[in-house]
């Protein structure tokens, strides 16, 4: 059984350490848990692996965040992987720092990324992991905080939470959404 897990952020070195490519850190950390390497692909960078009976197509868009539909459409119907078992990991403004989430369908909440790919495939039921980036920032400045790089202290934490999205994503390939969300919303 193949998934297609989704990491959301923008390309290019200016980006690489900012909240809204907590997406890519998190594939990034799998990746290399795993031996596995990223190649320069159509819509993206892409890595398989395989977990226990499981095949997983890792993806990192090269189309910016708010293009990610396409990347997620193309990927989706060429490895023929059903809608059930994708999985979006994005960050999230509404958690707190950390915090995480997943969801088996749902809004936007206001990410344009996951607003493009509702759009691209023409559903709201789809899986994300939500990763709680916080909300620290003054009225009108809410780019420059997703586009900003953590903080100090987030930093510190930042690992440990890392490897608790691993957690949930390998749960959500072994386990299922349902058994997944049971297992880790509630902490």
């Amino acid at each position: 059984m193949k998934y297609l897990i989704v990491g959301l952020g923008n390309i290019g070195t200016e980006y690489e350490n900012t909240r809204h490519n907590i997406g890519f850190m998190i594939l990034d950390a799998i990746a290399k848990a795993s031996n596995v390497v990223f190649a320069d692909k159509r819509y993206g960078f892409v890595a398989g692996l395989r977990l226990k009976n499981k095949q997983l197509i890792l993806l990192k868009p090269s189309t910016y965040v708010n293009l990610s539909g396409n990347a997620v459409r193309y990927w989706l119907q060429k490895e023929k992987i059903p809608v059930e078992n994708l999985l979006v990991v994005v960050d999230d403004l509404a958690l707190p720092f950390g915090s995480l989430r997943l969801k088996t369908k749902g809004s936007d909440a206001g990410h344009n990324g996951l607003k493009h790919i509702q759009d691209t495939l023409g559903t709201q039921e789809y899986n994300r992991l939500r990763f709680g980036i916080g909300n620290d920032f003054l009225q009108g400045t809410q780019i420059n905080y997703v586009l900003g790089e953590f903080s100090q202290e987030e930093e510190k934490q930042i690992s440990e939470h890392i490897d608790k999205a691993i957690e949930m994503i390998k749960s959500f390939c072994l386990a299922g959404a349902n058994t997944t969300m049971n297992l880790f919303n509630k902490k």
